[in-house]
Parts: structure tokens; C-alpha cells; sequence
């Protein structure tokens, strides 16, 4: 029932139904935290806006495909959750926060990014898997800071050279997309520490033995031939992970915990608590 009121309010515009829907918050939250995800909102109620010293937004799992410009306001906002909405394009409000350090976009209906998205030059997370992308757009190799890149579940096939340009990257995500070769740029990249290339196309892997700064490479669910040569200490899940690449032997892909000294953020919508 509770389920069923929320999608109805959704569609009434009174402010008593956001109010309703805002659960009576009308004024700046103590922890600086506004978590408005799974609400089935259409829009984002313009008064949030005001919260001018907010630094985290949840807005996962609504029905959003716009906000408004008074977005803007927020400029100490760090954390911005859109992620399980319905964005055919990111809105362009969203380029202006330029304290911005983790933007989640993932599970939306992104063909592209704009080219305003460089001014977020603080960004050191983005999540943008499961949408439409065809390419990665060049213009996330401008985000300097950048620390972590999800781009999974996508139609990618290669990746831009200009990725090397990305010398903070230290974990790359890119399950489940449409690559059928390993990409050349990640060779030049020796600062990284996790590459995820799992249910892709590749049937040959080069060495990644010369890559320093690996500690986790996950290649499994390819038509691959090889699995790829690391250095010592550095571990492999796919086919062949815990010996010498051998062909002849088939083998189950091996399940292995990942323990890293930082451990991947995971979207808001499936965690027990926001950040």
C-alpha cells in the first residue's frame, strides 16, 4: 500500500504531496545528507535546492529525466546519486557542481556525455555502467582526479587512447561490454590496480606482467585462448587463474575474494546505508 501511495503522489504536484513524499523535511539536515532515493519521484522538489551546504544527494531509483536549474545552489555538494532514473542525456545543471568528487549515473539511458562534464575537475568517481554508450566519450579523459571509472554493461569496443592521459585511474570497470580485443591504452597505464574486462569478446590476452601497480585483474567469461601473464602477487580470476596458461585444460573460472587496501564504492541503490 505504502508503495502504491508514493507512485500516486508522484504524479500530483500539491505541495502537500511532496511534503509528504520529503517526509515533513523542510529544513537543512544536520549530517548535510538528503536521501530521497526510491520515491518513484518525477521531479526533484525545487525547495532541496536550498540546502545550499549539502554535500551528499540521493536521488537513486526515481522516475527523474530532468532537474532544475536551481540545482546550481549547490555548490559544496561532493556526492550525487542519479543512478536508476531515466536520463536520456545528463542535464546540463549537473556540470556546475564543481566540488563534485563522486557522481553516480549508472542504470539511465545515456548515449553520451557533454563536453561540460571537464569542469568537474574534482571528480575522482564516476559510475556511469548500464547505459547506452556505444564509446567511451573522450571527455571523461579529462577528469585529471579521476580515481575510479565504472563502465560496465555498456556496447563499448574500444577505448579512447587518451585514457593514458588519466594518470590517478587506479581500477577501471568494464564487465559486459563488447570488447573482442584486451585495450591497447590500458598497456601504457602501469598506475593501475584493478582491471575488470569480465564477459566481454576477447580471445587473446597480452602481458600485463609489466604493469607495477596491478593487484587484480578479473578476465573471466571470454572466448579467451590465454590467460593473461602477470606479475608475482597479482591476482587473476578467469580461466587458468591459479596456474600456467594451458588450453588443453579446461577448467571452472575460479571465484576469489577481493581484498584490496581500498575497496570499490558501490552504488547507492544497493547499499544497506548511504555514504
Amino acid at each position: 500500500m505504502g508503495n502504491s501511495l508514493k507512485a500516486i503522489l508522484a504524479f500530483v504536484p500539491s505541495k502537500k504531496c511532496q511534503k509528504y513524499l520529503l517526509e515533513d523535511l523542510e529544513e537543512m539536515p544536520v549530517d548535510k545528507m538528503v536521501d530521497l532515493s526510491g520515491r518513484q519521484m518525477r521531479r526533484l522538489p525545487v525547495h532541496i535546492c536550498s540546502f545550499k551546504e549539502l554535500v551528499k544527494l540521493y536521488l537513486s531509483d526515481n522516475n527523474l529525466n530532468h532537474l532544475p536549474p536551481e540545482l546550481e545552489q549547490l555548490q559544496n555538494l561532493q556526492i550525487l546519486a542519479l543512478d536508476f532514473n531515466n536520463f536520456k542525456a545528463l542535464p546540463l545543471v549537473v556540470c556546475t557542481l564543481k566540488q563534485l568528487c563522486i557522481l553516480y549515473l549508472g542504470n539511465n539511458k545515456l548515449c553520451s556525455l557533454p563536453l561540460e562534464l571537464r569542469f568537474l575537475q574534482n571528480l575522482k568517481t564516476l559510475w556511469i555502467e548500464s547505459n547506452c554508450l556505444q564509446y567511451l566519450p573522450e571527455v571523461v579523459c579529462e577528469l585529471s582526479l579521476l580515481k575510479t571509472l565504472h563502465a560496465g554493461s555498456n556496447a563499448l569496443r574500444t577505448l579512447p587512447p587518451q585514457l593514458q592521459c588519466l594518470q590517478e585511474l587506479r581500477t577501471i570497470w568494464l564487465s559486459g561490454n563488447l570488447l573482442s580485443e584486451f585495450p591497447p591504452v590500458l598497456l601504457d597505464m602501469p598506475f593501475l590496480e584493478v582491471i575488470d574486462v569480465d564477459r566481454n569478446s576477447i580471445r587473446f590476452f597480452p602481458s600485463l606482467a609489466h604493469l607495477p601497480g596491478l593487484k587484480l585483474v578479473i578476465y573471466d567469461h571470454n572466448p579467451c585462448r590465454n590467460a593473461p601473464k602477470v606479475a608475482k602477487g597479482v591476482r587473476r580470476v578467469g580461466r587458468w587463474s591459479e596456474e600456467t596458461p594451458e588450453p588443453r585444460k579446461k577448467r571452472s573460472g575460479a571465484v576469489i575474494e577481493i581484498t584490496l587496501d581500498e575497496k570499490p564504492l558501490l552504488p547507492p541503490a544497493v547499499k544497506t546505508q548511504p555514504e
